[in-house]
């Protein structure tokens, strides 16, 4: 096993932390683009937002898939081979004129980078002591985040810098090419992995699904992330049209709020030890509301502050769910975190079709209308879930 702070556990942690950065750089590079695809394209924002929702669906069904091939065949190949596939998909996104032909790529680029975070964490709780994987999954949860960070502000500045949104993907894909060298060369074959025969985890999945305490907990994750990631790319729309007309480099700059959420997910074990899991994730929802009544105004400094809030309280709540998960099972428990994230890109994947006709309606205002029936619903779920608990496993995904 793989001791902390070891010379084998730092190639190891660096490799899945680098390769996490290089799953979200790749899914969340669109997003800044969308304004400028939509308008390349000569296609509606609705249509436009698929470029983002068909990558995290394709992902979103990937999660079990790879998880279960990899049960058979190892980990480190499925997650070096589904990588590197997913990169060099992203190379003939960037060669595409088709707009049909474009979602289809990013769909099936979605599907290939499922197949690290599908498997990552089954990796790590194999080779690891249990004291390096704490310290490790930190350390790729940390990664997760900045790559969906970095992914969002370079695909908006290289797209500006290059004046097309070919170049967003061209640079990027080729950068992460070079560096998935690096994952290859550090990441430590698997001494520890045992295959698993076809159709084990299938009871356990129905149980999982079954579970009172889990897929109420499912749904919260799904619905919060559904409005939380579509808002930002209604907001992009927004700013990118007259008056402010933002460029895409400002774009990609207003993904630096997801720090206020970075910074919410470092202090979530504090809070739910101080206040319970469950009052901490009913805070978070309210405070998302609050947030949202910041899109009612046009100013580009409230929506900033609306961003601000809106991330630290999602993120918190994000870390809450997660963490419900991890204590509500006893067996099985990375199937119940990859069924977690199933909603999770699940609801990503569905929220730009939902808001767009609260949007097309009523634009910002609109979308604050549309978030807050959903949260309400969210709220609705969190009061179902026992209230009387303390939790000590608050690790989180992304």
């Amino acid at each position: 096993m793989i001791e902390l702070k070891t010379k084998l556990w730092w190639r190891a942690t660096l490799a899945l932390g680098l390769g996490s950065m290089l799953v979200f750089i790749n899914l969340y590079l669109a997003q800044p683009l969308l304004p400028l695809l939509a308008i390349d394209f000569s296609v509606s924002p609705l249509s436009a937002t698929w470029l983002l929702s068909i990558s995290t669906l394709g992902l979103a069904l990937g999660l079990l898939f790879w998880a279960s091939v990899a049960d058979q065949l190892g980990r480190k190949p499925v997650m070096l081979g589904c990588l590197l596939v997913a990169l060099v998909l992203g190379l003939v996104v960037s060669q595409l004129s088709q707009f049909s032909s474009l979602l289809i790529v990013r769909g099936l680029q979605g599907f290939f980078l499922a197949g690290l975070p599908a498997t990552a964490v089954a990796y790590m709780s194999e080779e690891f002591t249990p004291k390096a994987l704490v310290t490790s999954i930190g350390v790729y949860i940390a990664a997760n985040s900045l790559g969906g960070i970095a992914g969002r502000v370079f695909g908006g500045l290289l797209a500006q810098w290059g004046g097309q949104w070919q170049t967003s993907f061209m640079v990027l894909a080729t950068l992460s090419l070079v560096l998935w060298l690096g994952v290859l060369k550090w990441l430590p074959a698997s001494q520890h992995f045992v295959p698993t025969g076809k159709g084990q985890g299938l009871s356990a999945l129905v149980n999982h699904l079954k579970n009172p305490l889990l897929w109420p907990i499912y749904l919260v994750g799904g619905l919060n992330f559904m409005v939380f990631l579509n808002q930002y790319t209604y907001v992009a729309f927004y700013l990118s049209a007259p008056p402010i007309q933002l460029a895409s480099a400002a774009l990609g700059l207003l993904f630096l709020t997801y720090l206020a959420g970075t910074f919410a997910s470092s202090i979530s074990g504090w809070l739910i030890q101080r206040f319970g899991l469950c009052q901490t994730l009913l805070a978070a929802i309210a405070i998302m509301a609050i947030g949202n009544l910041g899109l009612l105004s046009p100013q580009l400094p409230v929506i900033l502050l609306t961003l601000f809030v809106d991330s630290f309280a999602f993120f918190l709540a994000h870390a809450c769910a997660s963490s419900w998960v991890g204590r509500s099972v006893t067996e099985h428990r990375a199937l119940a975190s990859s069924l977690y994230l199933v909603f999770y890109y699940l609801g990503a994947s569905l929220g730009g079709v939902y808001l767009y006709p609260f949007w097309t309606w009523a634009g910002l205002p609109g979308v604050m209308l549309g978030s807050m029936l959903v949260l309400l619903v969210t709220a609705g779920l969190t009061l179902r879930l026992p209230h009387n608990t303390r939790v000590s496993d608050t690790r989180h995904l992304t």
